[in-house]
């Protein structure tokens, strides 16, 4: 039985209606088909090439072509704008239109009006999801910040081709790579990434390639369309990732590497706490991880995150392997006290050539090659087939979910009712390599100064509301 030929007509088929997560007070909302929280637009323009100054309040920007910031300008993005990028691409190639940031971006939502980046309203269709109709947004070597808040990013991940940018400036590889929504490539950049919702894309929700950066307070949803993660980060990053809902990423929520480190990109250094992945690598096409990967080197602190039907545990290849910057586990990393829980659901997708593993509980107990049993997840609480460790959540539930559905329903509630297991047992923060890397000294973007959520005591991005 084809199993791979399985996976690729499922997820072709699974009903797609994304909305903004309305359970915490960071998120933004997505009021009605526009993304934004105005009926009428006040000005509308069309852009291609240089774009640099401000994109006021309210308007729409009709992007017909590539796009970029040069070097040493700046574009500002107010609230309540909707730039909506042509599916038609560019030349007769039709190569994905690319958002090119070589100088610096601001993208300035609110909560009630978030900025969105998207297609025209009628393509937006569940057909849509995962084809990655425009290219995303590629942060050059060249830019030195970037602020992404309250945004919408949607419909993103086209193919790298011939006539790409990205290709061009070696960034990508044309015919083999395909856009995350956002890539970062200055090692000295500062990237602050929050209260903003990154789904419907055929890649990698984030892909960081360099810099400083705090990834927190986002929903992703539908990353990836036969591989890649929500959340990628190589060497040459010092990354804070905390209070994230992540849902079903097709292979992980984090995928934490320190690929690409050499004498001048220095060693991936990751703080990743609070997060909630659910539904995790069971869309994939193959195994390979399946919520939290760490590999070649880097050097992370991953506790009291709280993973919700995913297909594996925390994985590090290569573990025996310490402190090879080639493949190997940095041994001084802590990737502890977090909580897997599990549903009653069997997969729709099981590779019986391969581990065979058709449950969440099942892939946790997995005897897994890249489980390093007694260092990784020794104090974590793990869900068995008896007892599936419910996190109790206020609105969702965990066997009523499918295991390969990348569906978000903004009904759903991640705060958790009173009595849940998931408020006690967690990692109370006080050790100081465990300490968020910009809770105290943030990180300053156009002037201002942001700051990393702290260490909460549950696991999860969120408590009782």
């Amino acid at each position: 039985m084809n199993f791979k030929k399985y996976l690729l007509a499922g997820t072709a088929m699974m009903a797609m209606s994304f909305f903004a997560a309305c359970s915490d007070d960071d998120q933004p909302t997505n009021n009605g088909g526009s993304g934004t929280g105005n009926d009428e637009p006040e000005q509308t323009e069309t852009v291609s090439g240089e774009v640099e100054g401000t994109w006021t309040a309210n308007s729409v920007v009709n992007v017909s072509g590539h796009i970029t910031v040069p070097e040493g300008k700046s574009l500002t993005i107010e609230e309540g704008v909707q730039v909506i990028f042509s599916t038609s691409g560019v030349g007769t190639n039709h190569v994905p239109i690319e958002f090119t940031v070589e100088g610096n971006l601001y993208c300035e939502g609110t909560e009630a009006n978030p900025v969105l980046l998207s297609i025209p309203e009628a393509e937006r269709t569940e057909d849509n999801t995962l084809k990655g109709m425009w290219g995303g947004i590629v942060a050059t070597k060249s830019c030195d910040e970037m602020l992404i808040d309250h945004t919408i990013i949607e419909y993103t991940g086209g193919q790298v081709t011939d006539g790409s940018p990205a290709a061009s400036a070696g960034i990508y590889t044309a015919g083999d790579d395909a856009y995350p929504q956002i890539t970062t490539n200055n090692i000295n950049g500062n990237y602050v990434i929050t209260n903003s919702i990154i789904r419907n894309g055929w890649s990698d929700g984030i892909y960081l390639m360099g810099g400083n950066a705090i990834i927190a307070n986002n929903t992703f949803a539908a990353n990836g369309y036969d591989g890649a993660e929500a959340v990628n980060v190589k060497a040459g990053c010092k990354v804070d990732v905390a209070g994230n809902i992540m849902f079903s990423p097709n292979t992980n929520g984090l995928k934490l590497s320190s690929s690409g480190q050499s004498e001048t990109r220095g060693q991936a250094l990751i703080q990743a706490y609070n997060n909630t992945i659910i539904n995790s690598g069971w869309r994939r096409d193959g195994e390979k991880g399946g919520c939290i990967y760490v590999e070649k080197n880097a050097l992370v602190h991953v506790f009291n995150n709280l993973m919700v039907n995913c297909k594996f545990r925390a994985m590090t290849p290569s573990y025996t392997l310490a402190n090879d910057p080639e493949e190997g586990y940095a041994d001084a990393s802590v990737i502890d006290y977090n909580y897997y829980a599990s549903g009653s659901q069997e997969s729709e997708i099981v590779f019986e050539d391969e581990s065979g593993v058709a449950y969440a509980w099942e892939g946790y107990n997995y005897a897994h090659e890249d489980y390093n049993q007694g260092v990784v997840d020794a104090h974590s609480l793990i869900a068995t087939q008896e007892d599936g460790k419910d996190p109790m959540f206020v609105n969702f539930d965990i066997n009523g979910v499918s295991l390969t559905s990348y569906t978000y329903d903004d009904s759903w509630d991640f705060h958790v009712q009173s009595g849940s297991p998931v408020l006690t047992g967690a990692y109370d923060g006080t050790d100081a390599t465990m300490a968020p890397f910009f809770q105290t000294s943030g990180l300053t973007v156009n002037g201002e100064t942001y700051t990393s959520p702290a260490v909460a005591n549950h696991f999860g991005a969120y408590g009782i509301e």
